[in-house]
């Protein structure tokens, strides 16, 4: 039976975790750029308090502009912004960025491979009572499918941090993509985190289930209800969604003969997808995608709406005994 890797040096989550909202790591992390990094510029779409910029705005004047409810101006300013030499983060609710303004990413960003940083805030259910209109539930295979775009999915704070902190180093458009409410911090500072590569957490061979974002932490606790019935799960936080760790994808296939993928976000063209398409067409095992099926959220909370969604520990261990049964 396997169990939670010393090497993750993750927290112990079972005595409790602290609830902090990974925009608090991406607010952090720009603050730290803003300070060692004289190229970084954070741009805002008044959204400035939601997005966690304002700290750059009040301690980094001169690093932050305000371009108001205008996100495809704000886009394509950035792109030339990073024509100068200059690394602009733009920052705004992610249904907004991704959705309003995706064919300024496609099209005046990616399309030239420009240095452009995205921060997609209040992805998920997490923006919770503000409803369907601001719920950004399709972003991430909106991202996804555009070429030479890194996609990094942070669990928590921590991780959104070290995210934030990695995009300036690279060279090319970054999507990162973070939450409003609190969640789990279960990594700490020496928690590896490289993108590209997917972080095995918890060994097992009976499944895998390889998630992102806060259902990394779904994922621990349903592995601990799984263990209790004797199925050992391994679990895999694949923060960066593109570019996919495949060998640690496929060697979990091969190992485990099942997968499970979790996601805060619509099951089609996101993790799930992604996964899929590299299982199916190269060590195909039974598989199940939890996630938002196909439907536009509404108003509650995080939590009644993860319930609501089908996106909790129990959904992860019903998915489990799913695929278990066909591996029979």
């Amino acid at each position: 039976m396997g169990g939670i890797r010393e090497d993750a040096h993750l927290v112990d989550y079972r005595k409790g975790v602290d609830m902090v909202p990974s925009r608090d790591g991406y607010g952090h992390g720009l603050l730290w750029l803003c300070e060692h990094d004289d190229r970084v510029v954070v741009c805002d779409a008044d959204l400035a308090k939601s997005t966690r910029t304002v700290w750059v705005r009040d301690k980094f004047p001169e690093k932050f502009v305000d371009f108001g409810i205008a996100e495809q101006d704000m886009l394509a300013e950035a792109g030339g912004m990073s024509r100068t030499g200059l690394v602009p983060f733009v920052t705004t609710y992610g249904i907004f960025v991704a959705g309003r303004a995706w064919d300024q990413i496609r099209t005046s960003i990616c399309y030239g491979g420009l240095n452009v940083k995205i921060g997609g805030a209040h992805g998920g259910i997490s923006v919770g009572p503000d409803g369907p209109t601001h719920q950004s539930l399709e972003e991430i295979p909106l991202m996804r499918v555009l070429p030479g775009m890194t996609l990094i999915v942070p669990t928590d704070a921590i991780e959104a941090q070290k995210a934030t902190i990695w995009a300036a180093s690279h060279e090319g458009p970054v999507y990162l993509r973070f939450g409003r409410e609190g969640v789990p911090v279960i990594t700490t500072e020496e928690t590896p985190f490289t993108v590209g590569r997917a972080e095995v957490y918890r060994d097992g061979g009976d499944v895998a289930i390889v998630a992102c974002g806060p259902l990394v932490y779904e994922a621990l606790a349903a592995a601990d209800k799984l263990e209790k019935e004797g199925v050992d799960a391994r679990v895999i936080n694949c923060h960066t969604v593109k570019p996919l760790d495949v060998d640690t994808l496929l060697t979990a296939a091969k190992e485990c003969g099942a997968i499970v993928t979790a996601e805060e976000a619509q099951v089609y063209g996101g993790l799930g997808g992604a996964v899929a398409e590299v299982i199916s067409q190269r060590h195909p095992v039974p598989m199940r995608i939890v996630g938002i099926e196909d439907v536009f959220g509404e108003s509650g909370s995080p939590r009644e709406l993860l319930d609501r969604y089908g996106m909790n520990s129990g959904n992860i261990v019903a998915k489990v005994k799913e695929v278990l049964e066909m591996k029979k």
